[in-house]
């Protein structure tokens, strides 16, 4: 699986990897702490719900980077297909305007 895709796929279904990653951990967590038989019931609970709270917030950082990283290259990508046309009004080829680009 490329890293594209999986930010491609990001970028649509935010609130269904955020919500997937607070089910799979709240579960998860669960699990776990009920697997420690020296906690009470409620404290397992709590634990639960705080590894839970910790784990989506994490996801939405990840999910806000993923949305500021897709903004950045929809605007420098527009700002270069601005600067190919303005090139290419001239009477220049859309390779001739990738080639001179290139150049140092």
């Amino acid at each position: 699986m490329d890293v594209d895709t999986v930010r491609s796929w990001l970028g649509k279904h935010k609130l269904r990897a955020v919500g997937t990653v607070w089910a799979s951990s709240l579960l998860g967590s669960f699990a776990y702490n009920f697997s420690q038989p020296y906690m009470k019931t409620s404290v397992k609970l709590i634990h639960a719900r705080l590894h839970a709270q910790a784990l989506t917030l994490a996801a939405l950082t990840g999910c806000a980077l993923v949305d500021y990283y897709d903004r950045q290259n929809r605007d420098k990508t527009k700002q270069s297909e601005k600067h190919i046309q303005s090139v290419c009004s001239t009477n220049t080829t859309r390779e001739q305007v990738l080639i001179v680009d290139m150049l140092p």
